[in-house]
């Protein structure tokens, strides 16, 4: 890790500050009472690297590990900063608690080529930590090398979501982790081959006992690959660690003219001013970002009325025009719900690490940011069914260059992921 990421997360560890939704400083994290279960930093690297050592997880050293009380517990999450503001929309079943056991089940499935036909792909291959748990390519590329007709969506931050996939046909990230399984196109086999798999697998099926109490079943394994996914969350970005300093200068810009009088009077705020100030210097903002942060909320280029949120996304499906001239174009949300304003309407995927995920919309048209702001520039692309929110505006070429450069500053430390490690 570099010496300046190191020095950040001591930093933060000590004052242990973020951007709350009333925008003033506030403790970190998900607020938990004291009758609740305790909370874990879903930063945290252990929840997703692995039972410590090398090599092919063996049934000795899977058992030792299961042994451990603590891997069983429940927790909720605390958040990163920037993303604790959006605390209140976390979406964990009640039937689904989160441990650290069962995530660790799903990331060894998450990861696992044996899920598929021939054991060519694993979940991992449209949606790897190399790639910003996304992939590369225009679309998902599945067993055989065949493809579809959508770009691979990212698979962090999915806590704050209930439907999942492009047009939200899935209820929930069980019920998304199942359809990939048995796509003919995707993994290419069946959920009664999978588990007949998993049966056979002495390391497999002792973890399914001691985290789930049974034998493997096709709705145990989605509960485990969603806990994974529920724990892929990005670390505060360059944005978030800047705006404490911003929102203490708008609200108290008059006492910041005399600073000696300012840390007379009120030694509390001018303290969190001085750590606020360090924190940002410690993480700037070019000139460039900072003016397309003000350019994105502003009503003029109007970025904010979909990539709204701790998450930067509305959660709600739109027509951009995206693929609308097609003769045949991919009618997204309309071929789940048969309304016909939904035609051509696509979720709205959230900003954060988004330079990490190129190609971008539903069907990876566009290959840079660069491209996808010249997209909502011109008004996308005209239709029936074109959101209200699309219209023309007029950018300057730097007024669009600040733009992608404030989209670069949402990027955030993923946590550490280990690929491997699997049952032997």
């Amino acid at each position: 890790m570099p010496i300046r990421s190191r020095f950040k997360l001591l930093f933060l560890s000590l004052i242990g500050f973020s951007l709350g939704e009333t925008g003033l400083i506030q403790r970190s994290g998900l607020a938990v009472e004291p009758n609740d279960i305790r909370a874990v930093r879903v930063l945290e690297s252990r929840l997703t690297s692995g039972i410590p050592g090398q090599g092919p997880l063996k049934e000795a050293e899977v058992r030792l590990w299961l042994s451990d009380a603590a891997n069983h517990e429940p927790f909720a999450v605390e958040l990163p900063l920037g993303l604790s503001a959006g605390k209140d929309a976390i979406e964990i079943p009640k039937d689904n608690p989160l441990t650290r056991a069962k995530i660790e089940l799903g990331r060894q499935l998450f990861f696992d080529r044996r899920l598929s036909k021939n054991n060519e792909v694993s979940c991992a291959d449209c949606h790897h930590p190399d790639f910003g748990f996304a992939k590369n390519t225009q679309f998902g590329v599945g067993v055989a090398g065949q493809t579809g007709n959508r770009n691979s969506p990212v698979a962090y931050n999915r806590i704050f979501s209930t439907l999942q996939f492009w047009d939200g046909r899935a209820a929930s990230l069980e019920e998304q982790a199942k359809g990939p399984i048995a796509n003919p196109i995707e993994m290419a086999t069946t959920h009664d081959a999978v588990i007949e798999m998993l049966k056979k697998n002495r390391v497999y099926r002792l973890q399914f006992d001691k985290v789930f109490g049974g034998e493997p079943d096709i709705d145990k394994v989605a509960k485990a690959i969603a806990s994974f996914e529920r724990v892929l969350i990005t670390g505060s970005s360059p944005y978030d660690l800047n705006e404490p300093l911003r929102r203490i200068k708008e609200a108290f810009a008059d006492d910041l003219d005399d600073l000696e009088a300012f840390k007379k009077e009120q030694p509390a705020q001018f303290k969190k001013y001085q750590e606020a100030k360090v924190l940002a210097e410690l993480n700037p903002m070019s000139e460039s970002a900072n003016r397309g942060r003000e350019l994105f909320f502003a009503a003029r280029a109007n970025c904010a009325a979909c990539h709204v949120g701790a998450n930067f996304a509305d959660e709600k499906y739109h027509n951009l025009g995206v693929g609308m001239e097609a003769a045949k174009p991919d009618l997204g949300r309309f071929e789940v719900t048969k309304n016909p304003a939904d035609k051509g309407a696509f979720k709205t995927p959230t900003l954060r690490n988004i330079a990490q995920s190129a190609p971008y919309m539903h069907d990876g048209s566009q290959k840079t940011l660069e491209e996808v702001v010249d997209w909502y520039a011109k008004g996308g692309h005209p239709n029936p069914n074109l959101s209200d929110k699309i219209r023309k505006i007029d950018l300057t070429p730097q007024e669009k260059a600040d733009i992608v450069e404030f989209m670069k500053g949402l990027t955030g430390e993923f946590p550490k992921v280990e690929a491997g490690r699997l049952p032997e």
